[in-house]
């Protein structure tokens, strides 16, 4: 009876697993916002500070692609470039549900989630090459700010389940090789698309965490 009254209140952090698909938006394929064509997957942990926000961190990875014969604009279908860019993401912010989200009362749950923070990940620069194929030419860190909406459910006090769609507004141009600009240092390579606007990447997946921990007390925060 005493372990019992012990582990029954353990739900201030969770740890699990995130996986699902990523799709890519710029200035190469489909214009389509929501369309996942590669698998992406990894690790996330919350601490639940309170009935309302938790403090949130995760670890993402996926193979982003775009091909211009998807897009339904036909000046994409006749230019014909294509790219695949590997992105190794990290997360951390603060995520708020929209009414009380309390595992200590040992009910089935179900609420909407917002999360945003900042996000830093690792990708490679692309540029045209001679052949006028987009080609990787080296690593570099960026950062991007993610804007996500989901929803989580609970049916006892241990395992948390969760379906989101994220999207990443990214601090630069260059995921598809559009603005080489960027890390060129005078090479002069050739750059296409819309300057003024940067690339965007998405996240449409599942979460499933597991809960552990003291009970919190709230009141201090």
């Amino acid at each position: 009876m005493v372990l019992f009254s012990s582990t029954s209140y353990s739900q201030t952090y969770e740890i699990g697993i995130m996986a699902g698909g990523a799709n890519y938006i710029g200035d190469v394929g489909s214009t389509s916002y929501i369309s996942p064509n590669k698998f992406a997957f990894g690790g996330i942990a919350k601490w639940n500070r309170s009935n309302r926000h938790s403090f949130r961190a995760s670890l993402l990875y996926t193979s982003l692609s775009a091909d211009d014969a998807d897009a339904d604009d036909s000046r994409r279908n006749q230019r014909g470039y294509e790219f695949e860019n590997s992105i190794l993401e990290g997360s951390l912010g603060l995520e708020y549900t929209f009414w009380e989200w309390n595992l200590h009362n040992y009910k089935p749950q179900f609420v909407p989630y917002l999360y945003t923070g900042i996000t830093g990940f690792l990708s490679n620069e692309m540029a045209l090459d001679r052949n006028n194929e987009i080609s990787e030419r080296k690593r570099k860190i960026d950062f991007a700010i993610p804007m996500v909406l989901g929803v989580k459910w609970t049916f006892d006090t241990h395992f948390v389940f969760g379906f989101e769609v994220g999207a990443r507004y990214t601090f630069t141009d260059n995921l598809d090789g559009s603005s080489p600009e960027e890390f060129d240092g005078g090479e002069n390579l050739p750059s296409f698309g819309n300057p003024n606007t940067n690339d965007w990447y998405m996240f449409t997946g599942f979460t499933i965490t597991y809960t552990f921990g003291r009970k919190p007390c709230y009141c201090n925060f």
